[in-house]
């Protein structure tokens, strides 16, 4: 076995260590210098003199800062004191003048007896590191929605300014006591779901504010890790929509509003027709009174009856119709809605000769809405194509309910194959006492359904062509339900906690 050579390169008789000692030093890919304990730069490579300039004969705190003085938290002066290694981040200027940020590694270096006669510094350039974590940092802080950082206990890593600005500093507490003044985590959290299967997820929210105020936002959520390992952070981006919402809100009563006020000019007109009934009935009556004739007594008092109960039905339909309310929404399977419709009416249907039928394309899944609310719209719209189909004597009657979802609405739509409108009676169909009843109707029905459409953030349409019959179709878009029922949930929630 041969030993191994103590020399290398046999032309210049070098050890290894020699080699390592004339060479490392200048080839380490860092600034390197040596200092003793008069601050004095002893050696340095050349990627020190070409960061940091000329070290000969001067003082650590000139190359390194341009100063006159020692600095006055100077490590190196502490390593020697205690002899432990440090590092350090630090700011000074480059061999062109302008400034540099680095950090130092310090350590000492010890004589056979363990004295410390000189500390090595190895410094590395940060400066475009440090450049980019303060830009990172304005562009986490400024950027004008919601941002926060969540950990898997969903407690706040970190928050922009933003949201401290708005909820305020929530770092280290939980995200619901922040987001939403709660005790306990939210249901259908989107982190929950990014920590469970590390996919985007996004809903909409609604928080309370440092102020005590509503905020609602629409939140994604992301994971912050990538690969197959354990997720342990979240960053939650939330987008602001409270004046959407109320903007929203806002429509949507000044669209109930605007009908009700249609709807009043309306409202003289038919009340007249109503006083000149009651007014015919009590002539009858009066006359048939001073006669003794008890065929115009019982004449006068049927008519008197009939048009008492016709104003009856008309001021509680139009009180009904002119007061708003938010629905009163729960888990609700739309087909069995309409089949239970159909079953009501289609025996009565029948008798009429008119055929009932219900339509669906694929089963929707259950919704949030107000079973009553919308069987009553539902009802109404039944009730109305049976008589125009009466009406209609070319063919059997038939009215047909549909029930299917189309680009993320539900939608009921009742057919029928009955008299249709022309296009005058098309334009007054929802701004003025529309009927199909004749003297039987108040002709509210139609306002009353799209009121209580718009309360569920819907809409209702209709086409019609005159002999062909009509179609009113209701539009529910789903995530206005949703957000429905979110707001009434957190509503029964709070009410629960207040109690």
């Amino acid at each position: 076995m041969h030993s191994q050579p103590e020399y290398v390169g046999e032309r210049r008789g070098e050890t290894v260590e020699e080699i390592l000692q004339r060479e490392l030093f200048e080839r380490m890919p860092f600034n390197l210098s040596i200092i003793d304990r008069d601050y004095n730069v002893i050696r340095a490579n050349s990627n020190f003199e070409e960061y940091f300039g000329d070290w000969r004969d001067k003082k650590c705190y000139e190359v390194y800062r341009g100063r006159s003085e020692p600095c006055a938290d100077c490590a190196a002066i502490k390593t020697f004191e205690d002899g432990k290694a440090r590092i350090t981040d630090e700011s000074g200027f480059q061999r062109k003048g302008s400034i540099s940020h680095y950090i130092t590694h310090i350590a000492p270096l010890r004589n056979r007896d363990g004295t410390i006669q000189y500390v090595l510094e190895q410094s590395t350039d940060v400066t475009e590191t440090s450049r980019f974590q303060r830009e990172y940092d304005i562009l986490f802080d400024r950027v004008p929605c919601y941002i926060s950082i969540i950990n898997k206990n969903f407690r706040i890593f970190r928050a922009n300014e933003k949201f401290r600005n708005t909820f305020g500093d929530g770092r280290g507490n939980y995200c619901y006591q922040y987001y939403k003044r709660r005790n306990s985590p939210c249901n259908g959290c989107p982190a929950a779901l990014t920590f469970k299967d590390g996919k985007e997820h996004q809903s909409e929210q609604v928080g309370i504010t440092r102020d005590g105020k509503e905020s609602h936002y629409v939140v994604t959520t992301a994971p912050l890790s990538r690969g197959d390992g354990e997720i342990e952070h979240v960053i939650e981006i939330a987008t602001d929509v409270t004046a959407v919402k109320k903007l929203e809100s806002e429509k949507i009563e000044a669209e109930r509003l605007a009908a009700v006020g249609q709807t009043v000019a309306g409202l003289a007109h038919t009340i007249k027709n109503l006083l000149m009934g009651l007014e015919g009935g009590m002539y009858r009556l009066d006359s048939g009174l001073k006669r003794a004739d008890v065929t115009r007594i019982s004449d006068g008092w049927e008519i008197l009856q009939r048009n008492f109960e016709k104003t009856t039905t008309l001021v509680k339909d139009f009180l009904a119709f002119s007061k708003g309310r938010t629905p009163l929404v729960k888990p609700t399977d739309p087909v069995v809605l309409a089949q239970d419709i159909i079953d009501l009416y289609r025996d009565t249907a029948a008798h009429q000769g008119v055929e009932l039928t219900l339509e669906t394309k694929e089963h929707p899944a259950i919704a949030p809405l107000d079973p009553d609310g919308i069987e009553a719209c539902i009802t109404n719209l039944v009730s109305n194509g049976i008589d125009a189909a009466i009406l209609n004597e070319k063919t059997d009657g038939r009215v047909t309910i549909g029930v299917y979802e189309k680009d993320n609405e539900l939608m009921f739509e009742v057919h029928d194959n009955g008299c249709g409108m022309d296009q005058e009676i098309k334009q007054q169909v929802f701004t003025t006492f529309f009927t199909t009843k004749g003297g039987q109707g108040t002709g509210l029905g139609l306002l009353t359904t799209r009121k209580i459409i718009q309360e569920h953030g819907g809409s209702l349409e209709m086409e019609s062509e005159l002999g062909e019959g009509s179609i009113f179709r209701v539009r529910l878009p789903i995530a206005r339900l949703e957000a429905i029922e979110k707001s009434q949930n957190r509503e029964e929630e709070q009410g629960e906690s207040n109690g």
